[in-house]
């Protein structure tokens, strides 16, 4: 038996050669684990190729095989295989002895790891760590010995028992596709679901859909690899669609699909067509009133009738509404008009415009007399008056706050009528300030700690009531105490207040109160005046 060692390899090899001379060559694999040096810093990459591991993932009790992803060199005739990884696995150590069992040099080849990681980690006096390794198949001239390339694939231990050929640590790329429906062309208008589809599934993050470089909408978050976006925005033209995805973070990469080309289509406009009737027709006495009244068709068209005389408009366009729209006036002047009556849509890419057929309408001068009467009335000056049916509002027991600072009641004001019959309709402003507490003894509850929420229970349609502000407590001060700025009703706040030409009439108003009591308050029944007062 010769022991020799490797060319260009780091490692020892134990191979029994023939003597020289006429014979066969014999060459035997020893058991065992050989240790070479120096030590691997790092786990190799293969000069020739890469290895596969089979099975790709296992535990360190079993020795798998590794498949080449090519042939040795028509030079090599051998091959041995070695395992690196953390620690002691640094330096490598052969776990296949010289063999050429299933050796090729014209295509890839399995190679059977002779030991388990946990048996190299023993022979080594170590165990196994969580880390990279790496197994390398050298192919080599087994009587020289010489290494004529070698091939190496990493693996992972992910827990000392455990290991996987997939880096735990390597980013998962993701795929994004997109659906789209309905199936194009559609016609603009039309409501377009687009949907992204990001594989894997587990992937988290959003998907931001875009027309050419313009984002539709804003990013949408990915549930069990989907995300939806729709829309009936897409204007008339060919648009090219794509859906990005950008993950939350780690270990997941960014994707985008790929850009889809979708037709829309400009819509049709319906066809409408308007008739104009003219009452009284023919001819018609100066100052008389006289009504235009179009009819449209179809009656869901949407839009207006301008009325026309002689083209020139007649008023401000009126709406259509079930399919018609009315004009009454009095101001034609004497002779002949051609009255008509133009629809304008609103939208003309859903209807289009019509036009009424003229009809001749002639005014003749006003040729009777006229006398006159003097009319006369009297307006009385009226009242403003404010009252409320029940005086008394009584607040729940104040309960102590969850942080032990203040106790604390809220209720609501008994509804306060309001009747406005004055004569120029002015308008009106209500007001209201609290006094403070007292249990009618020598203890109190400062008024500021007194805040409100107005409202307008009810109103008379022409009226315009605006409800006052609200008015937060103040944060139970004491009696004497001046109230921060704008809290508290110590002072007098705005309940509601009715805009001139828009108060008369009556109106009902309220508010939800809110009490802030201190700590220190003795026990007792607490009374307060509200005065409210409309000016």
């Amino acid at each position: 038996m010769t022991l020799r060692r490797k060319e260009n390899s780091n490692m020892i090899v134990n191979k029994l050669l023939r003597p020289v001379g006429v014979g066969v060559v014999a060459v035997t694999a020893l058991a065992g684990i050989m240790i070479g040096a120096p030590a691997y810093a790092a786990v190799p990459t293969g000069t020739l190729g890469t290895v596969a591991l089979i099975p790709a993932s296992g535990s360190d009790v079993i020795a798998p095989k590794v498949h080449t992803s090519a042939g040795c060199p028509a030079s090599a005739d051998g091959y041995y295989a070695s395992i690196y990884g953390p620690g002691a696995f640094a330096a490598g150590a052969i776990v296949t002895s010289t063999t050429d069992v299933g050796f090729s040099t014209s295509g890839g080849f399995d190679v059977q790891i002779g030991n388990s990681a946990k048996d190299v980690a023993t022979d080594l006096g170590t165990t196994v760590v969580a880390g990279q390794y790496a197994y390398e198949v050298s192919c080599i001239d087994q009587f020289s010995g010489d290494v004529k390339g070698t091939f190496a694939g990493s693996f992972w231990f992910t827990s000392a028992t455990a290991y996987q050929s997939t880096d735990p640590n390597a980013p998962v790329s993701t795929t994004t596709s997109l659906g789209i429906a309905p199936a194009a062309p559609v016609v603009q208008g039309t409501t377009v679901t687009l949907t992204a589809t990001v594989t894997p599934a587990a992937a988290t993050g959003t998907v931001q859909f875009f027309d050419g470089a313009t984002p539709l909408g804003g990013p949408v978050t990915v549930a069990s690899g989907s995300a939806s976006l729709s829309t009936a925005a897409l204007t008339a033209a060919t648009h090219s669609l794509k859906a990005a995805f950008t993950p939350s973070g780690a270990p997941y990469t960014a994707s985008e699909s790929g850009v889809t080309s979708y037709q829309v289509t400009a819509p049709v406009a319906t066809v409408t067509t308007t008739a104009l009737a003219v009452t009284p027709s023919g001819t018609v006495t100066q100052y008389s009133p006289v009504s235009l009244s179009a009819t449209v068709t179809p009656a869901g068209a949407v839009g207006a009738i301008q009325f026309l005389d002689g083209g020139v408009a007649l008023g401000a366009p009126v709406a259509v509404s079930g399919g018609s729209a009315s004009l009454s006036i009095s101001s034609l002047g004497v002779g002949a008009h051609s009255l008509s009556a133009r629809f304008v849509p609103t939208n003309p890419v859903n209807y289009a415009g019509s036009e009424s057929d003229s009809v001749a309408l002639a005014v003749t001068a006003f040729a009777g007399v006229s006398t006159s009467e003097n009319i006369s009335t009297t307006v009385v000056p009226g009242a403003l008056v404010i009252s409320v049916a029940n005086a008394n509002v009584v607040l729940p027991t104040p309960q102590l706050t969850p942080d032990a600072t203040k106790l604390t009641t809220a209720g609501s004001l008994n509804p306060i009528t309001v009747t406005d019959t004055r004569a120029g309709n002015v308008g009106w402003n209500v007001a209201g300030q609290v006094s403070d507490f007292t249990d009618g003894a020598a203890h109190g509850i400062n008024g500021a700690n007194l805040g409100w929420d107005p409202k307008v229970i009810d109103k008379f349609a022409v009226q315009t009531i605006t409800a006052g502000p609200s008015i937060a407590p103040a944060n139970a001060i004491a009696v004497g105490a001046s109230a921060p700025a704008g809290l508290g009703l110590a002072t007098s706040r705005t309940l509601a207040t009715a805009a001139a030409l828009a108060g008369v009439g009556t109106a009902h108003l309220g508010a939800d109160v809110s009490l802030y009591v201190p700590t220190s308050t003795v026990a007792g029944t607490y009374s307060a005046t509200l005065t409210l007062t409309a000016i």
